[in-house]
């Protein structure tokens, strides 16, 4: 296999992955409103790669955030964070707000700049993606 190949098979599965959370959490992010409800929301895909060495450190961090966030945080809808399988220190977090201002709202919170401050020195790069909700769906049970 070509390094091309290679890296398209990863960058499709990180993405498969990512979509198929997406959809797991469809239902219950966006509800049974109607067409303006889902304008409304704020929806981004965060592309984040870790330092090899500090990977569990990260992935703790992320997940305690991640658990206050939805759970203190009424604008938070959703946030699901996937690691690549095939090179786990690229990480993919899915997120959907009720709107720009729970956004906002969000990158002022306590627990989002301890998140922030202590992985800063863990992340080698991000990039902020915000995205468009084309077709979610989801099975509740």
């Amino acid at each position: 296999m070509s390094s091309i190949e290679g890296e398209f098979r990863g960058f499709w599965y990180g993405g498969f992955v990512l979509l198929v959370g997406a959809a797991l959490l469809a239902s219950a992010a966006f509800g049974t409103g109607g067409a303006q409800e889902m304008q409304d929301r704020y929806v981004q895909i965060a592309e984040i790669e870790i330092d090899p060495a500090q990977l569990d450190a990260y992935k703790a961090a992320v997940r305690e955030h991640i658990e206050t966030a939805v759970r203190v945080e009424p604008g938070v809808l959703a946030l699901q964070a996937v690691s690549e399988k095939d090179d786990p220190t690229r990480i993919r977090v899915f997120e959907i707000y009720a709107n720009i201002e729970a956004y906002k709202a969000h990158l002022q919170a306590p627990h989002f700049k301890k998140y922030k401050t202590g992985t800063e020195k863990m992340v080698r790069s991000l990039k902020l993606i915000p995205v468009v909700p084309v077709a979610l769906g989801a099975k509740t049970k």
